[in-house]
């Protein structure tokens, strides 16, 4: 790393501030669409049944909208845990056991398998039986539920919205802040889909929930800088998956981020003429093997850390 990167790296270590050990900046992510998608769904509040608020199973607690509750707060929630081939299984399944002690209904979900699509469909209409059972009573037969479903950006609401419709309805993308209006789709079964933009909160002041963010393509890339994303990136798999770290990137362990640019810098031919590392190809390259699914069954969100930071 040149000296510059270098002065910069430990400028802004020093002008991060702690609180109980826990690394926090100031990171202001409010974007006047995601305010206005808040006020339309009060707004349609009236019309919605209940509410889907996906999470990436990779980053569980990074990805929960904070205060997600009190957002259509009268309405059952069910908490979809999206991504699940991409996240290591042992962690999520204690993130669905934490999740249902704090009184959610949680269905973890890969879009892509059928069979998994078939079970949240099913969980859903048993949330709502007590309500298509008095709307019957009443004389209304319909068993239309309306979900509407709620989740920061690039967490997969698109993608599970097309494959529940059976074609392609609302947009997809890698990059945050595709869909930006609230849009009622149909699918193939008896749910009516609400589509909304992403939500994230106005700050976000953890450090490691910034970065775990960052690292899943959940907030713009020019929000942080590149390197201190892939440094994360590399130091979360060093730390919980060294096999992997090993594999993709010839990396034992990590003991000096300079020595780790360079190795993976030659693995990938991103060597300058002098022989340094190219710092943002390298950088770039770590961060899309996550965003390109590169690499897989990794689980950033530890329950252990997570919950101790509460």
């Amino acid at each position: 790393m040149d000296m510059y990167q270098k002065r910069k790296m430990r400028q802004e270590k020093k002008n991060s501030s702690k609180n109980n050990g826990v690394e926090k900046i100031q990171l202001n992510w409010y974007p006047g669409h995601m305010a206005k998608t808040k006020k339309m769904l009060e707004e349609k509040k009236d019309l919605i049944d209940v509410v889907l608020e996906l999470v990436d199973a990779r980053i569980p607690y990074s990805s929960k909208i904070n205060g997600s509750e009190e957002i259509l707060k009268t309405k059952p929630h069910i908490l979809v845990m999206t991504k699940s081939d991409l996240a290591d299984d042992v962690d999520t399944k204690k993130w669905s056991k934490f999740y249902e002690t704090k009184g959610y209904t949680v269905v973890s979900i890969n879009a892509d398998d059928k069979n998994s699509l078939k079970n949240l469909i099913t969980t859903i209409n048993k949330v709502m039986a007590e309500k298509l059972a008095k709307k019957k009573d009443k004389g209304n037969n319909s068993n239309l539920i309306h979900a509407c479903v709620l989740g920061i950006p690039n967490v997969g609401k698109s993608t599970l919205i097309n494959r529940l419709a059976g074609r392609k309805v609302s947009k997809v993308g890698n990059n945050p802040g595709v869909t930006r209006n609230l849009t009622w789709l149909n699918t193939n079964s008896n749910i009516v889909i609400l589509d909304t933009p992403g939500i994230l909160w106005p700050k976000l002041e953890q450090e490691t929930v910034a970065l775990n963010l960052a690292a899943m393509s959940a907030i713009k890339e020019d929000i942080l800088p590149l390197d201190k994303v892939a440094c994360h990136i590399l130091t979360k798999l060093a730390t919980f998956y060294p096999e992997i770290l090993k594999m993709r990137y010839n990396l034992e362990s990590i003991t000096d981020f300079e020595e780790a640019y360079n190795i993976i810098a030659e693995k990938i031919g991103a060597l300058n003429k002098g022989g340094e590392a190219d710092y943002r190809r390298v950088s770039t390259t770590v961060i899309n093997d996550i965003k390109l699914e590169k690499i897989k069954n990794i689980t950033f969100d530890k329950i252990e850390e997570c919950c101790s930071e509460k």
